[in-house]
């Protein structure tokens, strides 16, 4: 389910929480989102947002559109009142508010999807029946009561009940209470054949809030429904996050273009030329994809996978006492026996970093070399050179020679760096560390020794 990749990769928590529903129903509907993974699903899912964001963008349905709203944001989550409904448990006036509440707004509700011609797409059942049933005096208003009219003993018990003395006011709430008991469960056998009708309205218009909150977004973000195939490839990929984040402090954001490939594409760079960031780029596209999202790309066709697997960043836990290598190595060891029987889009960044360099350099060739003959899609960053394994090798190009100046600082170092990845046949890694270090005014002992211990 989607709630659970949102707590692995902070990139998805970010999109589901720059969503805006009408209702607990339509967030709860989101985290529950399963892993679509045939084509055809993933293409029924995009071509749904797509259908939504066309109509809410359509001034001619502006009406229809903040009625759909003002429904969905009277939507109660009453999926226990209903499930009770349907178990034969007996209901109380509450909960038979609720269920009159839900038929009111579902059938509102169809009535504005009409007005956008989204019935076909969206189905809401016809919930007259219920609504008529709770509503016995014809007032059309979603509010409830019992009734004079359910029982023909209430209205002369309730009249007598106005002069009545302190003595006599006792029985006769009692007997009114019997009366209302007895007819709240005829009522409730009366709704019982009904509730899956009532469920299948209330999944509905959470489904819709869904769709509406991931068409809204796609609009503000300028996302795109992928396009399927065998090839897969991503045209001016971005990061959400770090691209509204750039725009907000004046700074400029560059996308990417990139293709991928079965096997193993190892990516190399200077330090800070957004490596990292390219990698949970690719997989939160994925990811997005995946979950019936557009994606954060000028164009992209994508092809469905198994699972998105990431090894990026700080894997120490401290907690179950491991190390960083040791994650590390844990969760390598586990990318490998999955992809011996998974179509998976794996992500690692700079493995083995934190050991050892000969030993960390033989085990990168070692991951390289076995992901090589995967079906996955595997990107490596690395500034490891000479790894001598035959695979897919991209650069990103870095600093644009003629924009560097002496002005360089850590806060304004992405004005000269070109992201753009271009296709790499050496085996070399970029050597720009003590380059960047110079620019950024490191201490200049420390960069005149370093360069003494790099001529030896």
């Amino acid at each position: 389910m989607l709630k659970e990749k949102t707590k692995e990769v902070p990139g998805l928590l970010f999109v589901t929480d720059s969503m805006e529903f009408m209702s607990s129903a339509g967030r709860r509907r989101m985290l529950e989102q399963s892993w679509l993974n045939d084509a055809e699903s993933l293409s029924r899912e995009q071509q749904t947002v797509q259908v939504m964001q066309s109509a809410i963008s359509d001034a001619a349905h502006d009406k229809q559109v903040n009625v759909l709203r003002h429904q969905l944001m009277q939507l109660h989550d009453i999926r226990t009142t209903l499930h009770s409904l349907d178990t034969h448990v007996l209901l109380d006036e509450v909960e038979l508010f609720e269920i009159k509440n839900l038929a009111y707004l579902c059938n509102i509700s169809r009535n504005a999807l009409c007005g956008m011609q989204l019935q076909e797409t969206f189905p809401l059942p016809d919930l007259h029946e219920v609504f008529s049933i709770l509503d016995p005096d014809a007032t059309g208003v979603p509010n409830f009561y019992i009734y004079d009219s359910y029982d023909n003993r209430l209205a002369p018990l309730r009249q007598s009940m106005k002069s009545a003395d302190e003595d006599r006011m006792g029985e006769l709430i009692a007997e009114q209470n019997e009366i209302q008991q007895q007819v709240i469960a005829g009522l409730c056998n009366r709704l019982q054949p009904l509730a899956p009708a009532l469920m299948s309205a209330l999944e509905e218009m959470a489904y819709i809030d869904f769709t509406m909150a991931r068409a809204a977004l796609s609009r503000e973000w300028h996302l795109q429904c992928p396009s399927q195939g065998d090839e897969m490839c991503l045209n001016g990929l971005y990061n959400p996050r770090l691209k509204l984040h750039n725009e907000s402090v004046g700074l400029r954001y560059q996308s990417v273009d990139i293709e991928l490939h079965p096997g193993v594409t190892l990516v190399t760079g200077a330090n800070m030329a957004g490596k990292t960031v390219l990698l949970k780029s690719i997989g939160l596209a994925q990811l997005m994809y995946q979950f019936g999202f557009p994606v954060p790309a000028a164009s992209c066709c994508l092809e469905p996978v198994d699972d998105v697997v990431f090894c990026i960043g700080d894997e120490q836990n401290e907690m179950n006492g491991l190390s960083s290598f040791a994650s590390e190595i844990t969760r390598i060891s586990e990318i490998l026996y999955r992809s011996q029987t998974e179509h998976l889009l794996v992500l690692i960044d700079e493995p083995a970093r934190t050991t050892n360099p000969v030993e960390g350099k033989a085990l990168v060739q070692a991951l390289a070399t076995i992901l090589n003959t995967r079906k996955s899609v595997t990107l490596i960053t690395t500034h490891y050179s000479q790894l001598g394994v035959p695979c897919r090798r991209l650069r990103v190009k870095g600093f644009v020679e003629e924009l560097v100046d002496k002005q360089l600082t850590a806060q304004n170092i992405n004005r000269f760096i070109d992201y753009s990845l271009v296709a790499d046949d050496s085996d070399e890694a970029p050597r720009e560390a003590l380059r960047i270090a110079e620019m950024l005014s490191c201490h200049p002992g420390l960069l005149s020794t370093a360069r003494e211990f790099l001529g030896k």
